[in-house]
């Protein structure tokens, strides 16, 4: 396509897109396009060439920027406005080096650290040597360049000379000693204080005052949905002061993180009583600007503020002197090596300065804090909207151990969705619960797993609330989102569950999703944000009332009637619900942290009374005396960063996601071999009320996405940052393309693989040219496809095609969980699927109780044929999928045992091919049920054992001793009497 044509950025390929519509690429392509316009402009001028369809792209383009421009700070209203009068005046070569001075100023980052001059006389000067120009863009020493940068969001119906008054004023009252260096934005109305805080990262507060308008001038094509609600606002009835406080409670849901300060004429005390909380400040209007720039930038501050990490650095410049341990501390052990100096090149100074074991001189305990790291924990709380957070820094799988032990006693049931991640599974040996495993609906094509039906979760609490067993239950554990991107309605689940056991516990996996918490869409699906929508809607009026009609609604329903309670809408007695929830986040998986670090946040109502001892308890259980102060202080920074750029960041990581996506989609060479997986193909169509197939189709672009995720409320929805990559088509399974293809010949990393797929995961640290080079890895792989099977031989061909309907046809179904064996099952009416995994466990780390069967010689197989139950001993992991087919005690079914013989993976955890499957003997099975414990059940085989192999021969010798002993000195029934003694 032509550089003419204005289809190539135009606002189209951008349009329709909510809160993931790519306006900071539709930003940056247009200043580029148009300065590529501007300079064809002068060519074609000086040729005395014909100017007009060059103009009125140009004029499309300062449209399109126009739209974004009017709420940034930089280029200013001013600003444009001379980028028009040079525009209408043809004054092309003015208007280029204009153009040019604005796009290397936003590219390069520079108008943050100083005032760009667009004034005309400033662009009239004597021409300057581009390069030398842009060396001064970079190259800056004011006192602000050092000085982190943001934008402060005026909301009033100014005149433009009024609005010059106040931009100015904000200007005159920063001093070169502040923190913070910002700039000011003013918009006049109600709808543009929304779309602003929408489209403009940079800013982080926001001051409203009762002059403003409610509707723009503008059309909100990309905010109907958002600004839909709006529209019911009665305005002939609504005053300036509900107006601002609709307003305020409408941006602390945006964005929670800004800082909102109201300015009134009116009595502040009053606005002061009704406020929500949104405002951090209220002032009154005669207020100076001296007072109100010193609260923005403490509020900024606030956010800024790293206890831990600042002070790690400042005890890190002390002079200390160790007589204590690690004598890696300060570099010492390094400095005086011979051999190991290379450690202090490659890792620096500073952190060995930083190593210590010192809990005093500023630090603090990771196990009692009280000081840094106490604060920073409760920063980190305000940020992903906890009532409490901990870190932790041996990994998210020993946050889940903690969670577990604190929560779940011997005996308790949890539900549990089958394929979470291990640590999950080995909590629940380590706490003795007993688990209720639950299927997610199988998507047997790609060999993965959606997410566990709302439908599924409720019958099982239904049944044990027939049973008599309800009050056993204590908690249902899910991962959300799963690793091939599956996310759950997380407020309805809890909801209608809350329903039948309304003091049940929540446990939510989010190792993938810490970074969910700082985009509106995102935000509306996570753990701690669903916990505190819950809770704030039972206290109120108006869902009493709905329970009330509720209760009405359903008066002839049988209580005891499963399956038409798991089929309808159920809500929570507001009097009897206690909102119990818990998510696990591996910050360093999706955030800024070094690799191990953590957090567990926590929206428990009964924490303190119930919870915060036996809490505490397991959090000394499993983290380390000696933590790791670089991981907790890079939590501590990586916390700073997504109050202050998270919103930024994520949307920037969602666009390069849906940019992958659309090239795969359009590009012929890659559709060839290649597809992305869609919700349709992810999310059956039974959840999906919204009917929204892909988020992006070639011939009708970007669908909307938030239909799916705020408004239908699909039971499962698709993050699109999650790019699951079908390779059914190349005859090449997933493991070997991830080694063989993309690592080996790339360099690319990637992970998750299922044995036709594989997943690329977008994340903040994604760049544009991250996303080009994968692009071209595909695109080079996709090439060497085409040659191959250009000179395939006819057997090549015919042996490519097996591989190819082996990946894409001949694919074995995925199993379900079975059912733990009887001896291990503890349900009492036979209609639930607990099982004690602990006691199974522990037999299964005793070889006397066990014993192996091969596979591949078929002697399992013979077993199973003869109508012997196999019983495994163990946690059987393959990879892919990277989730137990077997559990310690399960029953191995024939759908299991075919599945592990389709499997053409290496690395199955559990499972030794020369020893075979580990599973429970026959004797072991007979007596679990009459032992008090597995060294019963041990002692009491052996002893068999040893009768069943005594010698029928022996020397005359042997048989004087036979005769004076009995056979066994050392029977198992006397040892254990001898134990008991």
């Amino acid at each position: 396509m032509s550089e003419e044509s204005p289809a190539t950025t135009s606002a189209v390929e951008y349009a329709a897109l909510g809160f993931y519509h790519k306006i900071s690429y539709l930003r940056s392509d247009t200043w580029t396009r148009l300065h590529r316009l501007t300079s064809r402009l002068i060519e074609r001028q000086a040729a005395a060439g014909d100017t007009a369809g060059l103009v009125e792209e140009a004029y499309e383009a300062m449209h399109t920027l126009e739209k974004i421009e009017d709420y940034t700070a930089f280029p200013s209203k001013d600003d444009f406005r001379l980028l028009w009068r040079l525009l209408d005046d043809k004054e092309f070569n003015l208007l280029d080096r204009a153009v040019s001075r604005i796009s290397r100023a936003l590219s390069s980052d520079v108008y943050r650290n100083r005032a760009i001059n667009m004034s005309r006389g400033q662009i009239e000067g004597e021409e300057q040597d581009k390069e030398q120009e842009s060396l001064e863009l970079h190259l800056d020493t004011t006192m602000s360049q050092t000085r982190p940068y943001f934008e402060l969001l005026v909301v009033d119906d100014l005149t433009p000379k009024e609005e010059a008054v106040v931009r100015s004023s904000f200007r005159g009252v920063q001093r070169p000693e502040d923190q913070f260096v910002y700039d000011v934005i003013v918009v006049p109305s109600f709808q543009d204080a929304v779309a602003a805080v929408l489209i403009n990262p940079n800013i982080q507060a926001c001051i409203i005052r009762s002059g403003f308008r409610f509707h723009s001038k503008r059309d909100f094509g990309l905010f109907d949905r958002y600004l839909a609600d709006m529209k019911k606002i009665d305005l002939e009835t609504m005053t300036s002061t509900d107006l601002s406080m609709v307003l305020g409670n409408i941006m602390a849901e945006l964005r929670p993180e800004l800082d909102l300060y109201l300015v009134s004429n009116m009595a502040v005390e009053a606005y002061a009583a009704r406020d929500t909380g949104a405002f951090r400040r209220i002032f009154y209007r005669e207020t100076d600007y001296v007072e109100r720039h010193l609260n923005i930038v403490r509020g900024v501050s606030k956010r800024f503020d790293t206890p831990f990490f600042s002070a790690l650095k400042k005890y890190s410049r002390q002079p200390t002197g160790v007589f204590h341990a690690m004598p890696i501390s300060r570099a010492k052990s390094l400095i005086s090596s011979h051999w190991i100096r290379d450690m202090l090149e490659f890792y620096g100074l500073n952190i060995f300065m930083a190593e210590t074991s010192a809990t005093s001189g500023g630090l603090d305990s990771l196990l009692q804090p009280s000081g840094p790291l106490k604060r920073s924990q409760e920063f980190a709380a305000r940020a992903f909207g906890s009532r409490h957070t901990f870190f932790v820094t041996n990994g998210t799988s020993t946050a889940n151990k903690i969670v577990v032990q604190a929560l779940v006693n011997p005996g308790d049931i949890v539900l549990v969705d089958r394929d979470c991640h291990k640590s999950h599974h080995y909590g629940m040996v380590l706490a003795g619960a007993e688990v209720a495993y639950l299927d997610a609906y199988p998507l047997h094509q790609y060999s993965m797993y959606g997410g566990v039906p709302l439908r599924e979760i409720k019958r099982l609490l239904l049944k044990y609330k027939a049973s008599g067993r309800l009050h056993k239950v204590k908690m249902l554990l899910l991962t959300n989102c799963t690793f091939d991107g599956i996310v759950y309605d997380v407020q309805r689940v809890m909801q209608e569950c809350l329903a039948i056991k309304p003091d049940l516990v929540f446990l939510w996996d989010e190792a993938w999703f810490a970074f969910a918490a700082f985009n509106p869409v995102y935000r509306s699906r996570t753990a701690m944000y669903s916990a505190r929508k819950l809770r704030d809607r039972y206290r109120t009026d108006e869902y009493r009332a709905e329970y009330k009609a509720y209760l009405e609604e359903t008066k002839d329903i049988d209580p005891n009637d499963v399956e038409a309670w798991a089929a309808r809408p159920m809500l929570p007695d507001p009097d009897q619900v206690r909102v119990r929830v818990y998510a696990t986040q591996s910050t360093h998986k999706t955030l800024t942290s070094l690799r191990q670090g953590s957090m567990i946040h926590v929206y428990d109502q009964d924490f303190r009374q119930k919870v915060e001892a036996p809490f505490h308890e397991a959090y000394m259980t499993h983290t380390s005396t000696s933590p790791n102060y670089q991981i907790l202080a890079s939590l501590d920074i990586g916390r700073r960063q997504v109050e202050l750029e998270g919103y930024e960041m994520v949307n920037k990581q969602v666009e390069l996601a849906l940019t992958l996506r659309e090239q795969i989609k359009n590009q012929p060479l890659l559709k060839k071999y290649f597809s992305i997986l869609t919700t349709k193909e992810l999310v059956p169509e039974e959840y999906r009320p919204s009917g929204i197939e892909t988020y992006y189709d070639p011939e009708l672009g970007w669908c909307r996405m938030e239909d799916a995720w705020l408004y239908d409320r699909d039971e499962f929805v698709i993050d699109p940052s999650r790019v699951t990559l079908f390779l059914g088509r190349t005859g090449i399974d997933g493991d070997t393309f991830k080694n063989e293809y993309l690592m080996d010949k790339y360099g690319i990393q990637i992970n998750k693989t299922s044995r036709n797929t594989v997943l690329f995961m977008t994340n903040i640290g994604t760049s544009r040219s991250s996303i080009a080079y994968l692009i071209e890895g595909l695109m080079s792989i996709a090439r060497e496809l085409d040659w191959q099977r250009e000179e395939n031989s006819a057997m090549e061909n015919r042996i490519l095609t097996r591989r190819i309907n082996s990946l894409t046809h001949d694919l074995p179904p995925l199993p379900d969980f079975s059912a733990f064996h009887p001896v291990f099952s503890r349900s009492v009416s036979g209609d639930t699927p607990e099982g004690d995994i602990r006691t199974a466990y522990f037999m299964g780390q005793n070889d006397s109780l066990c014993e192996h069967l091969r596979i591949d010689n078929g002697e399992l197989q013979r077993k199973m044929s003869d109508g012997r139950v196999l019983v495994s001993t163990t946690f059987v992991i393959p990879y892919p999928p990277g989730f137990p087919i077997l559990v310690p005690g399960q029953v191995i079914s024939k759908d299991i045992l075919d599945f592990m013989l389709a499997l053409d993976v290496k690395e199955i955890h559990g499972y030794r091919p020369a020893l075979g499957l580990s599973v429970f003997s026959e004797e072991a099975l007979r007596e679990v049920k009459n032992a008090e414990s597995v060294s019963q059940i041990a002692e009491k085989i052996q002893d068999e054992q040893q009768h069943q192999t005594a010698p029928a021969v022996a020397t005359s010798k042997s048989k004087k001793v036979a005769a004076k002993k009995p056979p066994s000195t050392k029977s198992g029934t006397a040892v254990a009497k001898k134990r008991k003694a």
